[in-house]
């Protein structure tokens, strides 16, 4: 990537220098950042509400694979992974602290790509990047990211809150990071054996950035208060609808009905994962990294939600009797089973 290019080894910055150098830029923008970059620790000013705090850790060839993951979007995706933590407790994200390890074989140049990523989504969500660590790895790139959000108490959401009779939302459509990384799998193995073949991804631009350039959908949170909803039980999609259902009805203590009809996918999904002789159905169940919210409403709630685009009402919760269910297009009934990402599976 950065063969053509004259690189600037890092070690002739030192970690100090490497840490000025790239946080020089930095202009806060949230009130509740009294001192950022700079000192021995971050100073927040919580104005009496609730801190929320989230850390995700991404690391190579388990998370992430450079040979079609562009920095800069590596670096955006791990701010988004961070913040979507926060919008699952319907909180506000404000600030975000950054950890990278990385081996001598980044020069100076790579990591700055990497960094305009974080900035750039740091910038969009208006979030202040208030500290971190940089260290050397002998295990390939490792990023650390910790988001920091607030909410009133009354506000928060948790996963444990869902009631029967309640109705069973999504946010955006589901399935599209997990055939976008089919996509790309598919065209690196090609690529591999055949240098002289170009990666062909021509108009699939939106399951591949479903994958390598997620939006966190803090969106729907201002939404759902600009309509007076307060969710019942909430969690982000990072491994599989079906994952993240099973994970509020065990929290809540209670079973529920999915409408496979009602999951919401893209064409574009549904198309590619039919190339891959892959059910559409069990890639939105399954897939995972789609960070879509997943939450559940009271029923006195459904003529607020109901012509909203971008939310799609797919069940409801039962009485725990009742069990976790699928019920398919035809008309069965089969138990809702997570087949998600294990981040400790062998081989994974």
């Amino acid at each position: 990537m950065f063969d053509n290019k004259e690189k600037t080894n890092i070690e002739e910055l030192g970690e100090f220098g490497l840490i000025n150098y790239l946080t020089k830029n930095i202009q806060l923008v949230q009130k509740s950042t009294v001192k950022g970059v700079g000192d021995d620790a971050a100073v927040l000013n919580a104005e009496g509400k609730r801190v929320l705090v989230s850390t995700d850790m991404l690391l190579e060839g388990i998370h992430f694979d450079l040979a079609y993951t562009p920095l800069k979007h590596l670096g955006y995706k791990a701010i988004q992974v961070n913040l979507s933590d926060i919008y699952a407790m319907n909180g506000k994200a404000e600030q975000v602290t950054v950890s990278i390890g990385m081996s001598s074989k980044f020069p100076l140049e790579a990591i700055e790509e990497l960094y305009e990523g974080i900035y750039l989504a740091c910038e969009k969500y208006s979030v202040d990047l208030v500290g971190g660590d940089t260290t050397s790895s002998k295990q390939g790139l490792v990023i650390s990211v910790t988001s920091i959000g607030y909410a009133d108490e009354k506000d928060i959401v948790y996963r444990n809150g869902a009631e029967e009779g309640d109705l069973i939302c999504v946010s955006g459509d589901l399935g599209g990071a997990y055939i976008g990384l089919q996509l790309l799998e598919r065209e690196k193995q090609i690529y591999l054996e055949n240098p002289k073949i170009q990666p062909d991804l021509e108009g699939k631009d939106y399951i591949v950035e479903r994958q390598l350039k997620p939006e966190a959908r803090g969106d729907i949170i201002d939404l759902l208060k600009e309509i007076d909803v307060k969710p019942t039980s909430m969690i982000d999609v990072s491994d599989g609808l079906a994952s993240e259902l099973l994970h509020i009805c065990k929290q809540s203590n209670k079973g529920c009905n999915l409408y496979e009809e009602k999951i919401p996918l893209d064409p574009m999904t549904f198309e590619t994962a039919r190339e891959f002789n892959l059910d559409p159905t069990v890639c939105a169940l399954s897939g995972g990294e789609d960070y879509e919210l997943l939450f559940t409403v009271k029923q006195a709630d459904y003529d607020k939600i109901k012509f909203k685009m971008d939310i799609t009402i797919i069940g409801y919760i039962t009485e725990p009797a009742a069990g976790c269910n699928l019920v398919t297009k035809g008309g069965a009934v089969h138990p809702l089973k997570a087949q998600g990402w294990n981040a400790f599976k062998s081989g994974e």
